[in-house]
């Protein structure tokens, strides 16, 4: 596998990727991946994805959102709308890269707002002909308060509207810590050494009006338009992204779907007892649904729909 540094630009941002593809110069086709919450494209977590893809044929585009890692921007800026820019951006990129088949893209995201990405991504864009979305968020105000007791959202809420208010009257505003404050860790995050390689480089301070954009963050809303094939990928009770915000992604999509769930497991464990196992359904995926537009795909009416469980 060849790895690349790269860089491109998103709204006069330059944006930091990695661009992984099997050895050679032919043209090849190509997935993006935007980070998932809070992550990095050189996280560790994300390399066995790319190898399995490069060993099949696909180029991968992996980058840091703005104002993270590498890219430019405002440090520590959380914003759902940027980050699709930022992808629609990178599609583009991979568009003038003589050694990519532009008709041939592909995009993945994993973990929370980085699964929720790439349905909206998919919806948005329509050179994008397949999207596989890994443990996603579905509706960033349901997520925001299920990882609270009822007291604590309320005071969330009051917090928001005092900091809204402050903003207005100074044009200042209070900062958090983004996963202590905005998203509140389960006791397996705290635990997990998943994302240890990148923990110690996301941003301990962020304004809480970034939290204003996660509440209105609906994923959901796109997969109900959604005719582009959709894999989802999730964690049967799962306390981090809840399961049920998979379920209704795939629901609500349109196009080809299907729908693999993990059980006897959690949200960050999954990544490694079923990495065997779902790595390859997501190769396949993207091998039988992203194709040059001179392969014409002819499907039924009904869509093609299936559910998996992977169990130990």
């Amino acid at each position: 596998m060849q790895t690349t540094p790269v860089k491109f630009y998103s709204e006069g941002e330059p944006i930091a990727g990695l661009w992984r593809r099997p050895d050679g110069t032919a043209p090849v086709r190509a997935i993006v991946q935007g980070p998932g919450w809070l992550g990095l494209k050189d996280a560790n977590l994300y390399v066995r994805y790319h190898e399995a893809l490069v060993a099949a044929g696909f180029g991968v585009l992996v980058f840091d959102y703005r104002g993270f890692g590498d890219s430019g921007g405002n440090r520590g800026i959380i914003s759902p709308g940027a980050q699709l820019r930022d992808l629609i951006n990178a599609v583009t990129y991979l568009t003038t890269r003589e050694d990519v088949d532009a008709d041939a893209l592909g995009v993945f995201g994993t973990g929370g707002t980085g699964g929720g990405n790439a349905v909206l991504l998919a919806e948005a864009d329509d050179r994008i002909r397949a999207a596989v979305s890994q443990v996603p968020v579905a509706d960033g105000r349901d997520w925001l308060h299920r990882m609270r007791q009822e007291h604590e959202w309320l005071t969330f809420l009051k917090d928001l509207d005092v900091d809204r208010k402050e903003r207005v009257l100074t044009g200042h505003g209070r900062m958090v810590h983004p996963r202590e404050e905005i998203m509140v860790p389960t006791p397996e995050r705290r635990a997990t050494n998943v994302k240890s390689d990148v923990d110690g480089r996301i941003p301990s301070s962020v304004p809480l009006a970034c939290a204003e954009e996660i509440l209105a963050y609906q994923p959901i809303e796109a997969a109900g338009r959604l005719s582009t094939p959709l894999m989802i990928v999730a964690v049967e009770g799962d306390a981090t992204t809840p399961t049920d915000h998979a379920e209704r992604l795939y629901a609500a999509a349109r196009g080809p779907k299907a729908l693999l769930m993990q059980r006897h497991t959690t949200h960050y464990a999954a990544y490694d007892r079923y990495w065997e196992q779902t790595t390859p359904r997501i190769v396949d995926w993207f091998d039988r649904h992203v194709r040059p537009s001179s392969v014409d795909v002819h499907t039924s009416s009904s869509p093609d729909a299936s559910v998996e469980y992977l169990e130990a």
